[in-house]
């Protein structure tokens, strides 16, 4: 892969702890969440900054395949669900579902246009055969 850009981010303290990038636009405290015995979930954690980041990406996937195949839709948005679990193995790992909502198409074509952003989300893309991720769609004015 020839890298078009690349950013770069530290974490000290782990789930209990700081992240900051390198051009300090995130610098945020991090905080187990209570499902995995915080205190409670007033604080970011690496799964919530997933499924903002896999979200924003996928939006972005699918608004690319709209414009390359010109139709006109309302606005998008992709929700995304990342979860945590324990794995057989006693290792953890990551699932992931997203909905996306596309107004101004039937669901068939909806479908259609989720697929084809998963086939070129770099998010979907470094997933892929890693962890469970389930699609699903709605077409809501």
């Amino acid at each position: 892969m020839k890298a078009i850009y690349a950013i770069a981010a530290t974490a000290t303290g782990g789930r209990n702890g700081h992240v900051k990038s390198e051009n300090g636009v995130l610098d945020l405290e991090v905080r187990m969440p209570k499902g995995l015995g915080g205190a409670n979930d007033d604080y970011p954690n690496p799964e919530m900054l997933f499924a903002a980041g896999y979200a924003a990406c996928f939006d972005s996937a699918l608004n690319l395949i709209i414009k390359q195949q010109k139709i006109k839709t309302g606005t998008t948005s992709v929700k995304a669900k990342v979860s945590i679990g324990q794995l057989e193995n006693g290792g953890f790992g990551l699932a992931a579902e997203l909905h996306a909502n596309i107004p101004g198409v039937s669901l068939a074509e909806a479908q259609s246009l989720i697929e084809q952003a998963h086939a070129v989300c770099p998010y979907s893309n470094a997933t892929r055969g890693n962890i469970d991720v389930k699609l699903s769609v709605s077409n809501d004015e």
